[in-house]
């Protein structure tokens, strides 16, 4: 494992500080912790295309084939490295030397890897063998478009059973919010069906980002459609875990970077209010 040569922030999240294909630490502001990523999508390849991605030269399509023996390896490399080498001392600020979670994210849309069901399966077995925190999660951080993937779902199920969490990200109910922000023509219909799976499977949070387009936040309209899709979930009984609120963190590397910036503490707080309104719970990280 090569060495950090600085101190690890909640403002870089660079995937190729430890010089590994897969394992990259990072601090999490929402983790509060050393949040142990997992890429599996080291070509930098997604399905959609979020206007706020911090992924360099990210471009369409899937994960490549996984090489399950070096990220095995890798992950156990890291995890001792973590637990038993000067890691923590060196490279995590004192605040936050604790392992908080292991999270499939990375550069790209993680379920899109065909070997996601053997992934969790070996996260499973290398969490065996080390001393870890019991409350250590395992947590997806997802699009969500790809939950109705039978094998995706096998591994969802399993993850459940490892403390796992998914994060289903959900920035705009409206088609033309979606397309604007996410680039996809995704339907609200598919993405409530898999919304809908994915809570029957594992603990959902609705991971959602906020932030200012050309110096004006999100219109009222897009508010009210999603305030209007929380209430209509919740009367379906769709069991979430809450939701997580938060504003930009990191510069996008998208075209559109120069039109983003940060809504304002109060407005994101007083967003925040009308969905606790609704009897859930939010997790705010502006």
């Amino acid at each position: 494992m090569q060495p950090i040569s600085k101190l690890l922030s909640v403002s870089d999240h660079s995937r190729d500080s430890v010089s590994m294909t897969y394992v990259y630490p990072v601090i999490s502001r929402r983790a509060s912790g050393v949040s142990i990523g997992i890429n599996l999508n080291p070509n930098n390849a997604c399905n959609w295309r979020c206007v706020y991605c911090q992924v360099p030269d990210l471009k369409r399509g899937s994960a490549p084939t996984i090489d399950l023996v070096k990220l095995e390896q890798e992950l156990r490399t890291f995890l001792h490295e973590l637990l038993y080498g000067r890691f923590m001392l060196d490279k995590v600020p004192q605040q936050a030397r604790r392992i908080n979670d292991i999270a499939l994210s990375g550069n790209g849309e993680p379920t899109s890897a065909k070997e996601f069901e053997q992934v969790i399966s070996l996260i499973g077995r290398v969490k065996h063998d080390f001393p870890l925190p019991e409350a250590l999660k395992l947590v997806l951080i997802t699009n969500g478009s790809l939950i109705d993937r039978v094998s995706v779902q096998r591994g969802l199920s399993h993850m459940a059973k490892l403390n796992g969490e998914i994060w289903f990200k959900l920035d705009s109910v409206t088609q033309e919010g979606r397309i604007r922000i996410n680039n996809t023509r995704m339907s609200l219909k598919k993405m409530h069906a898999n919304l809908k799976l994915a809570a029957s499977l594992c603990p959902t949070w609705l991971q959602t980002c906020v932030f200012e387009i050309d110096g004006k936040p999100p219109a009222e309209k897009e508010i009210s459609a999603y305030l209007e899709f929380l209430y209509k979930i919740q009367q379906e009984g769709i069991s979430l875990q809450g939701i997580l609120l938060y504003g930009l963190a990191r510069p996008s590397l998208q075209p559109e970077a120069p039109r983003l910036s940060k809504v304002s503490a109060a407005w994101i707080e007083s967003f925040a209010v009308r969905i606790k309104k609704l009897g859930f719970a939010v997790k705010v990280h502006p």
